[in-house]
């Protein structure tokens, strides 16, 4: 069996009294696509900044490619490409320039890596004399995967890199993304969108510092162990609370124009509930039983961390 690609070991990181990362382990395998599905403040860029050697860990232990995050940290900056949350390229520079510094601090040039990159940088080639900061969110987000790919990484950082850009240039992010992975590079990649889950291999669902789970999108969606039922009515808000006194109802909450309602047996019938919404003075109610996404799974594991 090979050794993963990435291992993480009882890792632990604080912020004076904040717990960051809270004993959490995992390991990743070569070539996967990994994906840590997680809001603002579950830990996600805490834990890239530690495996591409920018901040230390307090305790456990942390390996990239079999190099530790402490004592190697020159090779794994070396062999490791990282795309940040926060654009972070030179705006003053053009798209050809910065290109070209990247690939200068790394030894090599943009002619003799754009095998690798040249599906994505073809579509802001024709802007290369721009400057960055001049690029549209979906373009900033190709040139800053260009420059963490221009010195061919085996591991590839993705910290939110789909946040704050429009849901077509999220699609294309994610088809570049699957044909990187066919050329053999391990890819990890942070969201908070819960759909983007489906797009990867195993997924860690994480909050607080913690990772709940650690499975196949499939897999996390398959474990889910309740009943389900989408609500609708006129009033969101009046309906969320009326669904909370409901008997039987094991979790309510608001999912877009709806309400997702849990239940753990046979007892709740979408008809009575139904009856019972309109009964209490509620309109154009919709109750319909429907499966579970990823992020029914992850208000679940949140019901039960509290």
């Amino acid at each position: 069996m090979a050794p993963p690609s990435v291992e993480v070991k009882n890792l632990t990181k604080r912020f004076g009294t904040t717990l960051a990362l809270d004993d959490i382990s995992f390991h990743i395998g070569k070539g996967e696509l990994f994906g840590f599905i997680g809001p603002d403040g579950a830990g996600k860029t805490t834990l890239f900044r530690i495996l591409t050697t920018l901040q230390l860990p307090d305790s456990g232990a942390c390996t990239v490619e079999g190099y530790d995050v402490v004592k190697d940290y020159k090779k794994i900056r070396n062999m490791s490409g990282y795309m940040p949350g926060k654009f972070s390229l030179y705006q003053d520079l053009t798209v050809e320039e910065n290109l070209n510094f990247f690939a200068t601090i790394f030894g090599t040039t943009l002619r003799e890596n754009y095998d690798l990159i040249k599906d994505i940088y073809r579509q802001i080639e024709p802007f290369k004399n721009r400057k960055a900061g001049q690029l549209s969110g979906g373009m900033k987000q190709k040139l800053a995967l260009s420059c963490a790919l221009i010195h061919k990484p085996g591991v590839l950082f993705l910290d939110e890199p789909t946040t704050g850009v429009d849901a077509v240039s999220r699609l294309e992010f994610w088809e570049m993304l699957r044909r990187l992975k066919a050329s053999g590079i391990t890819i990890l990649v942070s969201t908070p969108y819960m759909d983007e889950a489906s797009l990867c291999d195993r997924v860690a669902l994480m909050q607080g510092g913690r990772i709940m789970s650690v499975s196949t999108p499939a897999k996390v969606i398959a474990d889910y162990p309740l009943n389900l039922l989408s609500v609708k009515a006129g009033d969101i808000y009046h309906l969320l609370g009326e669904l909370r006194e409901y008997p039987g109802i094991h979790s309510v909450y608001a999912f877009g124009q709806s309400a997702h309602v849990s239940f753990k047996n046979g007892d709740l019938i979408p008809g009575r509930l139904a009856d019972h919404l309109r009964q209490n003075d509620h309109r154009l109610v919709e109750v319909t039983p429907i499966e579970a996404t990823v992020e029914d799974c992850f208000m679940e594991l949140m019901t039960d961390k509290n």
